[in-house]
């Protein structure tokens, strides 16, 4: 059985547990309606299963290379991102004056979906320039815009993010980059930059870098950080590329997995460089495209857990031991596992999605404070579901799950760096129970009454499902109390089991959505009793975890780990 879209289930949480109609009722997003949804799942689908499915071990077997100082992309990418860039689907949530469709995120974060778990390494190059064109359009100057963003909108040109050095990783106020002004309004950029995803390619006819550095009287550390752009051709007087710009790439990475997507070492030689925004202002730039990016990665992660899904279910179908070893229990437990997380996670992400969409159209703080709460634990626990149920994947085949001939052990491989890259899921949790507290909780209160307002209402229709998980957002609803007047070290050495039982109450609260729109004895409702009976249980062990805090970490000295 071939990669098949999951079309119908994005549909089903779009129409019933995640709402789009919202979107559709205001004024910025009119036509996003049931009709235009469906076309474009339905165009995108097509393209995912047909071309780019295909394509996936391909790119595992036959790598991107690095052949005279110019990367070639793995046999039939170049082809198939022909058909991306064609069909529009670079530009689905970019402005319209620019090229784009001007429809919701939450449609481009669908699709994203549905290409990751069809090919992961080729969809990362789109999802780059998705993230640059958000960036450009809320900090780039009216020049910039007009010059770029058409050329990254139509998918001609590519979009690539430089932030980490050698010695500067999560340390991003480490970096030793250096922009010196040329007095004409341009920068010279000169640096190396490591773990640049899609940093050349033969896909596109410009590759378009945007570069942390430093100018001459920056201040030490991230405050003293600015944004350029960086192209690998300068545009010229016409817009087209022209002489090549000061930069390289010094190697590709051999990596554990993803190998359609070259991993670049980028050298920048006094590179000519345009600034983003104003001096010093590079981290609010950059993180408006790595914001962007956290929630894309959250749902990588999900859509390579559909592709491993899909696979194991196969396999499971058609392996005989005795009997299919679908009918077996501990096969059949962990395939209703799978499927159970895979929604979700997904479901998070498109309420994330949503709220971004909601926040920009309304002008809503309220929303916006909702997606900034949902960003981390998107991020997090999708790319969490996407390593577990890669790996259960694995245990399905059996031991054929070990012999790469089969391809399950691919999406594990694939997806491995998803919980690292765009911010560890450590980061992301400490995130959630830092800077996503300063409002002193009012964003997570606010998400969690609403858990419990429609647990209460479905306790005379679902008892059993929804006092559980009225149960569960109570007791996350008290421990958020007690996190809040914790040390910040104590939140943190917490944070991950904090996100964990977090992610596992809203999980619970969207597949108790489903099951009552799907009803009683729907398949939406066997769903949502695996995961409410079986897995949400785990956040009270997540909690326990989460309220150690430090001391008994700290406790244990370098020399008692054996460093």
């Amino acid at each position: 059985m071939p990669y098949r879209s999951p079309v119908a289930e994005l549909r089903f949480i779009l129409d019933k547990v995640v709402p789009m109609e919202s979107l559709s009722a205001t004024e910025k997003f009119a036509e996003a309606t049931g009709e235009t949804v469906e076309a474009i799942l339905t165009e995108a689908a097509k393209l995912c299963d047909e071309v780019m499915a295909p394509l996936l071990r391909n790119g595992d077997l036959h790598p991107a290379k690095l052949e005279n100082g110019v990367v070639r992309s793995s046999p039939g990418f170049k082809e198939a991102y022909e058909q991306i860039a064609e069909g529009g689907w670079v530009g689905i949530a970019a402005p319209e004056e620019f090229g784009g469709m001007g429809l919701p995120l939450t449609l481009s974060i669908a699709v994203n979906d549905m290409m990751s778990g069809a090919n992961l390494a080729l969809q990362l190059n789109p999802l780059l320039t998705q993230g640059q064109l958000d960036a450009l359009e809320h900090h780039a100057s009216d020049e910039i815009k007009a010059l770029y963003m058409p050329k990254l909108a139509s998918g001609v040109w590519s979009g690539t993010m430089n932030l980490t050095e050698p010695q500067a990783g999560s340390d991003v106020g480490a970096l030793r980059s250096k922009a010196e002004p040329l007095g004409d309004g341009t920068y010279a950029v000169t640096g190396q930059k490591i773990f640049i995803s899609w940093g050349d390619s033969d896909l596109t006819e410009n590759v378009c870098h945007l570069v942390l550095a430093r100018l001459p009287d920056g201040a030490p550390g991230t405050k003293g950080i600015s944004l350029f752009m960086v192209p690998k051709y300068i545009p010229d007087e016409n817009g087209n590329p022209g002489v090549a710009n000061s930069l390289k790439v010094v190697s590709l990475e051999h990596k554990m997995g993803l190998h359609g997507s070259p991993t670049c070492v980028m050298s920048f030689e006094g590179a000519k460089g345009w600034m983003i925004d104003g001096p010093n202002k590079g981290m609010a730039a950059m993180f408006t495209m790595m914001n962007n990016a956290r929630l894309n990665v959250g749902v990588q992660g999900i859509g390579v857990a559909e592709g491993a899904y899909q696979k194991a279910l196969e396999y499971a179908r058609d392996r005989v031991q005795f009997k299919p070893i679908i009918e077996h229990a501990d096969v059949r437990r962990m395939l209703a596992e799978m499927k159970a997380e895979v929604f979700a996670a997904r479901s998070i992400a498109l309420a994330c999605a949503v709220s971004i969409d909601l926040g920009h159209a309304l002008k809503d703080a309220h929303w916006a404070a909702r997606a900034a709460l949902l960003t981390p634990i998107a991020k997090a626990y999708g790319t969490d579901v996407g390593m577990w149920v890669s790996d259960q994947g694995i245990q399905v085949h059996g031991g054929m799950g070990f012999i790469e001939e089969t391809g399950a052990a691919q999406f594990y491989r694939d997806v491995r760096v998803t919980a690292i890259y765009e911010g560890t899921n450590g980061i992301q949790s400490m995130d959630l129970v830092g800077r996503k507290m300063m409002d002193e909780g009012k964003a997570a209160f606010r998400l969690l009454q609403e858990v419990e307002d429609e647990a209460k209402a479905a306790r005379e229709t679902m008892p059993d499902l929804a006092e559980a998980v009225w149960e569960a957002a109570e007791s996350l609803r008290e421990h958020t109390e007690f996190l809040l007047g914790q040390d910040i070290q104590d939140r943190f050495a917490g944070s991950v089991a904090y996100l964990r039982a977090f992610a596992r109450v809203l999980g619970a609260h969207y597949h108790l959505r489903a099951a009552l729109a799907g009803g009683e004895g729907s398949a939406y409702a066997k769903l949502a009793a695996v995961y409410i009976k079986r897995l949400l249980p785990q956040y009270a062990a997540a909690l326990a975890e989460a309220k150690e805090g430090a001391a008994g970490l700290y406790a244990l000295s370098a020399e008692d780990l054996g460093l």
